[in-house]
């Protein structure tokens, strides 16, 4: 009965891929890829001769059971474009038939963005939470990040150049002005990790085009910083409702900012209200 390896490839550099990972890519009977055209690069320089196929959002429906066929016949391996397969890919549903098909599911572990983002990031790793690419359109981000805003762990995302001005501008408006790592191009050549305030942050790329995929690795809540005085959060409050921001949104983003409890800002901001 065969078994389904998870290998971990390269997330740029050749080079950070285990004597393990190829042993088994050379032993497999097939190897399953997200892009075939990027996994041959790295076979071919390796001199690996393992039959491949593709596996991906597109067709991960109809090449399942072609997976699952070549499994009763021996060992697979899934790789994805770059770093550890299963996470940001299909390969999620094949872990589950795989295993409920009866066979075994074996990792191999090596580069994953995320984590080489995080422990470069200058950020406490004890405790984090990864949520991958933020959400496409603005309300579903804005959404998402009231949500996690008063979670003390250190958020990890994923975002594409096109749209990381906005990502970072959200980031601020809804989780305030906290310690951020933008890592792009990990393990190549030109690698570039930009750490600082979310402000420094978005001002750096104002100036330099965002270029690659990027790693967002931001500060969680703590309050640790002395909370505002009342006089601060009253100004604060009535700035905000007479730019017509909706209350709800107000006291979400204020009580994560200024350090008081929601109820309270609720309190002042029906105070101004009744005035």
């Amino acid at each position: 009965m065969g078994t389904l390896y998870l290998v971990a490839t390269p997330i740029g550099n050749l080079d950070d891929i285990s004597a393990r990972a190829l042993r088994v890519l050379n032993e497999v009977e097939l190897i399953a890829a997200e892009d075939t055209r990027q996994t041959r690069k790295l076979l071919d320089h390796y001199q690996i001769r393992t039959p491949l196929i593709s596996y991906h959002e597109h067709n991960k429906l109809t090449r399942l059971g072609d997976v699952l066929v070549a499994l009763a016949g021996g060992d697979v391996a899934l790789v994805s474009d770059a770093g550890t397969p299963a996470l940001n890919d299909p390969g999620y549903e094949l872990v589950r038939a795989t295993l409920a098909a009866g066979y075994m599911v074996s990792p191999i572990p090596g580069a994953c963005a995320p984590v080489a983002a995080l422990v470069a990031s200058g950020l406490p790793t004890d405790s984090f939470l990864y949520l991958g690419y933020l959400p496409r359109r603005r309300s579903g981000r804005l959404s998402l990040l009231q949500e996690v805003a008063g979670l003390p762990y250190t958020l990890i995302f994923l975002e594409a150049p096109h749209r990381l001005r906005s990502a970072l501008s959200d980031l601020r408006s809804e989780l305030g002005d906290r310690e951020v790592a933008v890592a792009r191009e990990l393990t190549k050549l030109y690698e570039e990790i930009i750490r600082g305030k979310l402000s420094d942050v978005i001002q750096h790329f104002d100036e330099y085009a965002p270029r690659g995929e990027f790693t967002l690795v931001v500060a969680g809540f703590h309050l640790t910083e002395e909370n505002w005085s009342e006089e601060r959060l009253h100004d604060e409050l009535r700035k905000r409702m007479d730019d017509g921001e909706p209350p709800a949104q107000i006291a979400s983003k204020l009580a994560i900012q200024s350090g008081w409890h929601r109820r309270d800002v609720y309190r002042l901001l029906n105070d101004i209200k009744n005035q």
